[in-house]
C-alpha cells in the first residue's frame, strides 16, 4: 500500500512543487510587469523631459536669438543715436560760428555806417549846391562813372595787348624776313664763288686749248717739213 501510495504522493509533491514554481512565476512575470510599468514610466518621463529640453533648448535658442538681435538692434540705435548726436553737436557748432561771423559782420557793418556817416553828411550837401535832387541819383552818377572808367581801363588794356601782340607778330615777322634775306646772301655768296671758280676754271681750258693749238701747229709745221724733206730726197 506503502509502494502504491508513492507514486501519488510523489505527483502529489511534483504538482505542488508545480503550484509554487507557477505561484514564483507569476510573481515574477508580475514583479517583471511592475518593474517594467516603472521603466517604461520612467522611459516616458525621460522621453517626456527630452522633449521639454528640446523645447527649452530651441526656446532659449530663438531667444538667445532675439536677444542677440535685439542687442545688435540697440547697438545700431545707439551708433545710430550716437551719429545723430554728434551730427546735432556739429550742425549746433556751425550754426554758433555762422550766428558769431554774423554779428561780427553786422558789427563791422554798424562800424562801417558809423564810419560813413560823415560822407552821408557830404551827399547831403552835394544835393544841395548840384543839380542832383537826391543822395542816390548821386549814387548812380558815382557808379555810372566808376563803370565808364572800367571800361576805359578795359579798353586801354584791350589796346595794350592788342599792340604788344602786333609789336610781337612785327619782330616774328622782322626776324623771319631777315633770316630769309641771310639765306639769301648766303646763296649769292655760294653762287659768287661758283661763278669765279667757273671762270678759273674756263681760263685754265682756255690756256689748255691754246697751248694744245700751239703745240698742234707746231706739230703740224714739223710734219710739213718732213714731208717736204722727204719730197727732196725723191726728187
Amino acid at each position: 500500500e506503502e509502494d502504491s501510495l508513492s507514486p501519488f504522493i510523489r505527483l502529489q509533491e511534483k504538482k505542488k512543487q508545480a503550484r509554487l514554481m507557477q505561484k514564483a512565476l507569476e510573481a515574477k512575470e508580475e514583479a517583471f510587469r511592475e518593474r517594467m510599468k516603472v521603466i517604461t514610466c520612467q522611459w516616458r518621463d525621460l522621453h517626456t523631459k527630452e522633449a521639454q529640453l528640446k523645447t527649452y533648448m530651441e526656446k532659449s535658442g530663438r531667444i538667445l536669438k532675439e536677444n542677440d538681435k535685439m542687442r545688435i538692434q540697440a547697438l545700431k540705435k545707439a551708433s545710430k543715436e550716437r551719429d545723430r548726436k554728434i551730427q546735432k553737436e556739429s550742425e549746433l557748432l556751425r550754426a554758433k560760428r555762422e550766428l558769431e561771423a554774423l554779428r561780427n559782420k553786422h558789427q563791422k557793418l554798424c562800424n562801417k555806417v558809423q564810419k560813413y556817416s560823415i560822407f552821408n553828411k557830404y551827399l547831403e550837401d552835394v544835393v544841395k549846391i548840384s543839380q542832383f535832387e537826391e543822395i542816390q541819383e548821386v549814387i548812380w552818377r558815382y557808379k555810372t562813372l566808376v563803370r565808364i572808367h572800367k571800361d576805359l581801363l578795359q579798353s586801354q588794356q584791350r589796346h595794350k595787348e592788342m599792340s604788344e601782340q602786333a609789336k610781337v607778330l612785327l619782330d616774328q615777322y622782322t626776324a623771319e624776313k631777315e633770316a630769309e634775306i641771310l639765306q639769301y646772301k648766303n646763296e649769292l655768296m655760294h653762287l659768287q664763288l661758283r661763278f669765279d671758280q667757273a671762270q678759273s676754271d674756263v681760263l685754265l681750258w682756255e690756256t689748255r686749248w691754246a697751248d694744245i693749238q700751239n703745240m698742234t701747229a707746231k706739230k703740224a709745221l714739223k710734219l710739213g717739213t718732213i714731208k717736204m724733206a722727204i719730197l727732196n730726197l725723191f726728187q
